[in-house]
């Protein structure tokens, strides 16, 4: 008996270690699941498997991988003591049988719930199907016994299964294709990812099971449940799924029963949800008169990279979980067709309803960390320049803020505009006014004659508008800034902003130093979001017209000649591409660290009706181009606070060669 358990586990593990060394493929590690909501007809067996296979075919034909079907699919959950009877039983069995063989030759698993009766013990459990097979029976844990629910008056609870070193006392059961494994214990392997079985109850204990799973390799956790509705509840449970799938790191696939279930004393409602790492993909609508079903792709290899770099991520090497393996289905689906996910635009900007918290947050971290800062340096004035763009507009409106925190008077800030080569009649007179109507002590100081001399002396062109002539101009405007804090017991506020540090798009010595970076965790479109919400939210009327200006003003640095009529004609996305689509790419490369091939794939479906499949790689090349050559550049900025869940500083996010290679 020893020797053929050995050769069982070693012929197990070979298959395993065989599927899980096999590299994820064309789908860029994405899987396609779906949570239904088949109408069902309390212990009417053969109507509840004619719905069960009608969207089995619909999922098939939408390229899912995994469907999953609510608690007690085949019987319905609310059959009370008829789940005693051997005709339920026996139904049970002969519609699981015809689930089964129903997939046969198709490209799918489906997880169906059933009473199961094993050694005169009734489960509650959730059957694992593929190909025509059973590849694993999972009984539930926790059965609730309050309230309006008695399942340990029908059900024993998986947990007596297990003998006290972990391992299962009844680790097989014969079915009507063989024997099958039985228990708590199992994890399905495919061959681009693992996943793990709990049912409705389990989550809510102390202890889900779906933490243990998790933390023995499951990447996606799929609960059968019959959770009812009660006002309230529809709510909390959605934060438990959300905050489940946070912190284990896992995509979830929760579905619970719908609408025909008996309403004897309590409703179901059918309610569907799809979460991955805190985030809700998909939801579906609640109380359908008629089946249904949600669909989305959950990033496997977003989740990996997470638990990756969260060192207290570790496996128990004390725990006992089978893993049993999935055999692999010829081929992938393709899921740049139609694909069900959507990806914001904008990753760095906050959802409608969580627009005021979120806005209020990154004001709060920039003024606390000046505060802290101009209080620690025992500086009299801050001093910036104020150009009218978006990001000296910020800088400006967070030292405001910081100094009506201290209870500092506006004057001790220092707004210098300097006028250069090419500074529009526009933004100059938005700094001017801004500064006017905020308050604060203004101070300007044209750069023309300084530049012209300066590039007299050594010897350029004036004519030739190059980088010494642009760069001429930025680093004089700094060398003002410095000298006039030494003047006035200043320090020295940066400006620039983060996606201008990505992209390298700054200066060196000129606005990529100062001495505390405000902006450096800013990027470029939460620049813009804030300066539209201090306009909305923060100011009067005259400085909210002046603010949304400001806004809907071209991105520049002003550092060519204006045309005839004094307006912009260097227009920084013009040269460099647009802050969205780079934005977007900073997001994902430095979050996530994905390739260039999967962020081009996500940006074709975020932008689809923005950019081509061909402008998104053209911006996305350039932007990692300039995001390699230009580390020299950040690797010695000034201190600035993170703001985003990413940053750029060479002392905390980001440690990388100045020479590094571009990969």
């Amino acid at each position: 008996m020893q020797v053929c358990d050995f050769l069982c586990n070693f012929v197990r593990f070979f298959v395993v270690t065989c599927i899980k060394s096999h590299n994820m493929k064309t789908n860029f590690g994405f899987v396609r699941v779906a949570a239904a909501v088949p109408t069902v007809r309390v212990a009417d067996c053969a109507f509840n498997v004619k719905q069960v296979k009608e969207q089995i075919v619909e999922a098939v034909e939408e390229g899912v991988e995994v469907i999953c079907f609510p608690e007690l699919t085949v019987t319905g959950y609310t059959c009370a003591d008829l789940f005693f009877t051997r005709q339920l039983q026996q139904d049970a069995l002969a519609a699981l049988e015809q689930i089964c063989d129903f997939t046969r030759g198709k490209h799918i698993i489906v997880l169906v719930g059933a009473p199961l009766k094993v050694d005169n013990n009734l489960f509650n459990c959730s059957f694992v199907m593929t190909d025509g097979e059973v590849i694993g029976v999972v009984p539930k844990i926790n059965l609730p016994n309050t309230g309006e629910f008695y399942e340990k008056r029908w059900f024993t609870s998986g947990r007596s299964i297990r003998m006290h070193d972990g391992k299962p006392r009844i680790p097989t059961i014969e079915l009507w294709c063989g024997q099958v494994p039985f228990g708590v214990d199992l994890l399905f392997v495919t061959r681009n990812y693992t996943f793990g079985i709990e049912i409705c109850e389990d989550l809510w204990s102390p202890l889900p099971p779906s933490t243990q799973l998790a933390v023995q390799g499951a990447e996606l956790i799929f609960n059968l449940s019959s959770s009812n509705c009660v006002t309230g509840k529809h709510a909390y449970r959605r934060q438990m799924i959300e905050q489940q799938s946070a912190r284990v790191h896992c995509g979830y696939i929760y579905t619970s029963s719908g609408v025909g279930e008996s309403t004897t004393d309590v409703v179901f409602s059918g309610s569907t949800y799809i979460c991955e790492n805190g985030d809700l993909l998909e939801q579906g609508e609640r109380f359908c008169r008629e089946s249904s079903m949600i669909i989305s792709e959950i990033d496997i290899e977003r989740l990996r990279i997470d638990r990756e770099r969260n060192t207290n991520f570790t496996k128990d090497q004390h725990g006992y979980y089978r893993q049993i393996p999935v055999v692999p289905f010829e081929g992938d689906p393709n899921y740049a067709e139609a694909a069900h996910r959507k990806f914001s635009t904008t990753p760095f900007l906050p959802t409608k309803n969580e627009a005021d918290t979120y806005a209020e947050d990154v004001l709060s971290i920039q003024t606390s960390a000046l505060a802290r800062r101009w209080e620690h340096t025992h500086a009299e004035t801050i001093v910036l320049g104020v150009s009218g763009g978006l990001d000296s507009t910020l800088a400006l409106l967070v030292a405001v803020q910081t100094a009506d925190q201290l209870g500092y008077d506006r004057s001790q800030i220092l707004g210098v505009t300097m006028p250069g080569f090419g500074t529009s009649d526009r933004t100059y007179q938005n700094a001017l006014d801004l500064m006017e109507h905020l308050g604060i002590t203004i101070h300007e100081i044209p750069i023309r004659e300084t530049a012209t001399q300066h590039l007299h002396d050594i010897g350029h062109d004036l004519d030739t508008h190059d980088t010494t002539y642009e760069n001429a101009q930025a680093r004089i405007r700094t060398l003002v800034l410095m000298d006039m804090a030494n003047k006035y017991n200043g320090l020295v506020l940066g400006t620039g902003d983060m996606s201008e540090l990505a992209l390298g798009w700054c200066t060196y010595s000129g606005d990529q130093m100062s001495m505390y970076g405000i902006n450096a965790g800013i990027p470029k479109t939460l620049v813009r979001f804030m300066v539209r919400y201090a306009a909305e939210n923060l100011f009067d009327e005259g400085t909210r017209r002046i603010l949304l200006d400001i806004v809907d003003t071209p991105v520049s640095p002003e550092l060519l000649p204006t045309d005839d009529n004094g307006q912009i004609t260097q227009k920084t996305e013009d040269k460099i591409g647009p802050y969205e689509l780079h934005d977007f790419f900073m997001y994902y490369f430095l979050r996530y660290g994905f390739t260039r091939e999967k962020i081009a794939y996500m940006a074709t479906l975020a932008f689809e009706d923005q950019f081509t499949e061909d402008e998104i790689v053209k911006w996305l090349n350039v932007f990692m181009h300039r995001f390699f050559t230009q580390q020299f550049k950040r690797s010695c900025m000034p201190d600035g606070p993170k703001v985003v869940p990413v940053g750029l500083s060479p002392r905390g996010d980001l440690r990388m060669p100045s020479d590094v290679c571009e990969i």
